[in-house]
């Protein structure tokens, strides 16, 4: 389908599994629904959720923006977030918009944390509905086991006491807390430590010159998923984020290819 100018949908809001005011945007369309999950304390204003929801839209394709609970436009504290609570409300929020099921598969796309939560989402849809619920996964400096392999022994020691995290925040004036119930809950969820049974095609995004997620976790990711149809793509000098002209652009064409 041609890309053809678009009215992008304004933000929604509706409750979530917890009672919280969770705030949205949903483009309708035709395919699997695509998800886009952003990273820690990030939120769908983000550029890369934006040019997603600008091609979906363009393209006729249904996509999903969404805020977690206690970031961007929804309700709640970030002191209470966790992979757990944040995975039941994606969940809700996929259901809210008519997909998850056979009929109507997702796509999940998951940057850094998120990529960490797509995994555990498409668990979840999996032992709920089965394979063809999931019609695929694109991660961006997918993080999962972060806590595992992202702190060293006395930080980890630290959140265990039950104390805050903070460290150095290289993009913005604040620094990065981590919380102890976000770790604990955390140290629930790993999942690189055995088979990962998602047969999905899947495509892994890296930069080579991320600073803060090792390109080396999507090659361990690519291992541990059980499907054929998994890719690695390392840009050699991209960061972090992948949020440059081209990042954006190798992001859309991979989108692309997965739903054709």
């Amino acid at each position: 389908m041609s890309e053809t100018a678009a009215t992008l949908p304004e933000i929604s809001r509706c409750p979530g599994p917890g009672g919280l005011t969770l705030a949205f945007r949903h483009a309708e369309g035709v395919g699997p629904l695509i998800v886009f999950l952003p990273g820690y304390m990030s939120d769908m204003a983000g550029s890369k959720a934006e040019a997603v929801l600008q091609w979906a839209a363009g393209h006729g394709r249904g996509c999903l923006l969404l805020d977690y609970s206690g970031c961007g436009n929804s309700a709640g504290r970030f002191a209470d977030g966790t992979l757990s609570r944040w995975r039941d409300e994606v969940l809700h929020l996929i259901g809210q918009a008519g997909a998850g099921t056979a009929e109507r598969p997702v796509l999940l796309i998951g940057s850094s944390m998120g990529g960490w939560l797509m995994l555990l989402v498409a668990r979840a849809l999996i032992e709920a509905k089965g394979d063809a619920v999931l019609a695929g996964m694109v991660g961006i400096a997918a993080a999962p086991d972060f806590t595992r392999w992202g702190y060293d022994e006395e930080q980890r020691a630290l959140l265990a006491s039950g104390r805050v995290l903070y460290e150095d925040n290289p993009y913005g004036p604040e620094p990065t807390p981590t919380h102890p119930g976000f770790f604990a809950d955390a140290e629930a969820q790993l999942l690189l430590d055995e088979p990962l049974a998602i047969a999905a095609p899947t495509r892994l995004l890296h930069g080579q010159r991320d600073a803060d997620v090792p390109w080396e976790i999507s090659i361990r990711l690519a291992e541990r998923l059980t499907g054929g149809n998994v890719r690695v793509l390392l840009v050699k000098d991209g960061d972090h984020r992948l949020s440059r002209e081209q990042d954006i652009k190798l992001l859309l064409s991979t989108l692309q290819e997965l739903l054709h």
